[in-house]
């Protein structure tokens, strides 16, 4: 099978506006990866406000907790709207998922804290985060089945910019970050500030909403013939794929929880001023959102697994030199280098997974598979990353551990890349 012979062939004489659709389908996933960027950067915060415990070190493990247990509804969100996409349309998913986020952010925004209402203050908060998970799931499948399939001549510069917009996303949770321990005092923080980034992140699910209800299905799905059971051919026909695009998403999903991970783990592990850890991550974000469409670009040119076997090699022979740097000679410099070289090799290798994860699936099982893959990538090797690099340091009596957890992800998506080549070849 061809990597051309996915490509969906032109079906409509009117082509739909690359702005309005990129912005239409990006919104959704940037409020996704803002709300959870913003959540693993004030996770001390909120941990103190709605998980409170006699040893501070375990308040933050029940918030990184929380943070991962919501990363287990996924797959069902994954499965439930990526169905759904597959047969009823891409828009009608992409309108579902929307309105949930925004849900889930506004009972985070709005919640009072344990102190206020006792042990409804973490029940509901999990209860937030679970819808959140829940939508999120069937968005990534969606919104890029949807870019792919209006604009099939370009489906790796366009699919790129869905990982674009969770740099953008990081950059402004981390402006957030930045910008409120400059501002204001740990105590304001802790009483209101927090709140601030998740009351913004409310004001661009609307526009985003109000934009989706005026797309159009991409003409290559409304004439394609629909499967039944879209599910069940996944998991009879195309349980091979599935494993693949799983594999192609381990690395980047880990690196991307690593840069959440940062201001907590420069501040924790490497006692660095939060100001400090929150430029690092700020910096990291300006590089996913700038490169990551230029490699998209450069994808065009040059193809695909070039870039992408590249950013895995070099990954592997520099991720613990990396750590090893920063945690010998720690200084607010060493963390900014290695945060920088995480960023620019995610964006090397991430702007490319969309558009290969695509081309592995047919247009009828697209969008599930698609979800699937992603959701359980990101369940299993991304939501839980900033807590097992926790307990890998605790265990290990080394913070140098999330190295080694890069390294092995590496090594899982080289495989499913180099396995991916022959299928697509």
């Amino acid at each position: 099978m061809s990597e051309l012979s996915q490509q969906a062939p032109a079906a409509s004489a009117v082509k739909p506006n690359l702005h309005k659709t990129l912005f239409a389908t990006c919104v959704g996933n940037a409020l996704e990866w803002f709300d959870i960027a913003v959540y693993a950067f004030f996770a001390s915060y909120i941990a103190r406000a709605f998980f409170p415990a006699a040893d501070e070190s375990m308040s933050l493990l029940l918030a990184l907790g929380s943070f991962g247990v919501s990363f287990l509804i996924r797959p069902l969100g994954a499965i439930v709207l990526g169905n759904y996409a597959d047969r009823a349309g891409r828009k009608k998913a992409l309108l579902v998922s929307i309105n949930l986020m925004m849900l889930g952010g506004a009972m985070i925004t709005f919640m009072p804290t344990y102190a206020t209402i006792g042990l409804a203050a973490p029940v509901l908060i999990m209860l937030a985060r679970l819808i959140q998970g829940f939508s999120a799931g069937g968005e990534f499948g969606s919104s890029t089945a949807f870019l792919v399939e209006h604009f099939p001549e370009r489906k790796a510069f366009i699919a790129s910019w869905q990982f674009a917009t969770q740099g953008a996303s990081t950059l402004m949770a981390a402006a957030f970050g930045l910008g409120l321990t400059s501002l204001m005092s740990e105590a304001q923080i802790q009483e209101w500030g927090w709140r601030i980034p998740f009351a913004f992140g409310l004001i661009i699910g609307p526009v985003g909403l109000y934009i989706r209800r005026h797309l159009h299905e991409p003409p290559v799905f409304a004439h394609a013939e629909k499967k039944s059971a879209p599910l069940k051919t996944l998991a009879g026909k195309q349980k091979t794929l599935l494993l693949l695009a799983i594999g192609l998403m381990v690395i980047s999903t880990g690196i991307n929880y690593m840069l959440n991970y940062v201001p907590t783990y420069a501040t924790k592990n490497l006692h660095l001023p939060g100001n400090v850890a929150y430029g690092a991550t700020l910096m990291a974000g300006v590089i996913l959102t700038v490169v990551t469409p230029i490699m998209g670009l450069w994808a065009e040119k040059v193809g695909r697994m070039p870039l992408m076997w590249t950013s895995l090699i070099l990954l592997i022979l520099t991720i613990y030199p990396g750590f090893l740097l920063v945690v010998n000679h720690t200084s607010p410099m060493t963390l900014m280098l290695l945060v920088g070289w995480m960023a620019l090799l995610k964006s090397v290798y991430f702007s490319t997974v969309p558009s290969l994860m695509a081309d592995l699936f047919p247009v009828a099982t697209r969008a599930s598979g698609m979800a699937i893959s992603y959701n359980i990538a990101v369940t299993i090797f991304g939501g839980f990353a900033p807590l097992v690099c926790s307990l890998l340091i605790t265990l290990t009596g080394t913070t140098l551990a999330p190295s080694y957890y890069l390294m092995i992800l590496a090594l899982l998506s080289g495989a499913a890349l180099l396995t991916s080549k022959r299928r697509l070849s």
